[in-house]
């Protein structure tokens, strides 16, 4: 009977812990984003890796986080060898990762969220950084750029935007194909710029975008309405 008993005991010590753990992990989920609809965490250990604070296994499911200003539309994530220190989470201390965490999933993002990534610092500067590069000097100095929509192709990307000229604002139509270079290099090309009147930039020129050395693309794929990307990010301290 005492066996019995001190096996409940343990096992209501256990279910304590993993859901005191799996608050603070959806705790500093949604701390990393600006905004999300739908957060779904699921752990995968024993008890004896729970209670040392390893965890082999963590599945995320997120629809429609805004990270940095980026609209997500959906998210599905397997983050593996986990280490934390259990106990400051016992205490009601916020969870901080004690090593790199190698995620792998998918990432899902749809046209509508793409227009509304548009308004965000990362996404128009990077936008007007390219945009800068591509046009010509007589084209660039009394032009500010205003990003509008865009729309997604197959293996193509376009953006509409406008010039903010004194007298008129002008259309500007900025169209590009977007592959997989590398792990973490996106290759843009084609690329055509043109307004009403004229075509500024029409290039087969492949421009290089890198991610940063803790991303690793698997795939990517750009069909109608629709951008998804599958591979690993390493997730740091």
């Amino acid at each position: 009977m005492r066996n019995t008993d001190s096996q409940t005991g343990s096992s209501k010590r256990i279910r304590i812990v993993t859901k005191m753990l799996t608050k603070a992990l959806e705790f500093w989920l949604r701390s990393q984003v600006s905004g999300i609809s739908q957060l779904e965490v699921e752990i995968q250990a024993s008890d004896k890796q729970l209670l040392s604070g390893c965890i082999p296994r963590v599945l995320i499911f997120a629809l429609h986080a805004i990270y940095q200003g980026i609209h997500l539309t959906q998210i599905e994530l397997v983050a593996e060898n986990i280490q934390i220190d259990i106990r400051s989470i016992l205490k009601g201390q916020p969870l901080r990762l004690s090593e790199m965490v190698p995620v792998f999933g998918e990432l899902i993002v749809e046209e509508e969220a793409l227009n509304a990534s548009l308004s965000s610092d990362l996404l128009s500067r990077a936008l007007n950084e390219v945009l800068h590069k591509l046009l010509p000097e007589d084209s660039r100095k009394t032009k500010q750029i205003i990003w509008r929509n865009t729309c997604i192709e197959e293996k193509k990307i376009i953006l509409a935007a406008t010039q903010e000229l004194q007298i008129d604002p002008q259309p500007l139509e900025v169209r590009f194909g977007l592959n997989l270079y590398s792990g973490n290099e996106l290759q843009i090309y084609p690329i055509t710029i043109q307004d009403n009147t004229k075509i500024y930039v029409e290039s087969d020129e492949v421009y290089k975008l890198y991610l940063g050395s803790d991303v690793d693309i698997q795939e990517l794929v750009v069909v109608p309405g629709k951008v998804v990307c599958s591979g690993r990010i390493n997730v740091n301290p």
